[in-house]
């Protein structure tokens, strides 16, 4: 067994810089985006964006210049520590999010957006207008 690796041994530093690496790597590469779909139906661009644990109030959507951005924000420092009680460890940390894809030939005025089970679905309707403007995005 001389070419057999085992770990006999729990270090528990090894843990804490490996999870740290792992983070700081994800961070680096980009991985903390927000996983998402965009499809083109017939009269439709659907733009379905995964974003657990967020609420609706942290979510931003806007659609300006044929470019649709999603930005979002949670900040763990701002929840109230005396409802969990005593910090032991922590691994959630806070998020800032933000995403935008160019659509162009959208009827903003029509564009919704609904929020359910962490999933933000955006639907954006196609427009026979090529004039689009600035336009905030209400979720429903």
């Amino acid at each position: 067994m001389a070419n057999d690796v085992r770990k006999t041994n729990y270090d528990p530093m090894d843990d804490f810089f490996g999870d740290f690496g792992k983070s700081l790597l994800n961070s680096v590469a980009g991985n903390n985006k927000m996983k998402t779909d965009v499809l083109d139906q017939d009269n439709d661009y659907i733009v379905k964006a995964e974003l657990p644990g967020f609420k609706k109030s942290d979510i931003d959507i806007s659609y300006d210049n044929d470019t649709l951005t999603v930005h979002t924000i949670h900040d763990i420092d701002k929840e109230n520590k005396g409802d969990y009680g005593r910090i032991l460890s922590r691994e959630r940390s806070s998020s800032d999010v933000n995403r935008s894809f160019y659509i162009p030939g959208v009827d903003e005025k029509k564009i919704s957006a609904d929020y359910d089970g962490g999933v933000l679905t955006i639907t954006l309707p196609k427009s026979q207008d090529e004039e689009t403007q600035n336009h905030h995005v209400e979720i429903e």
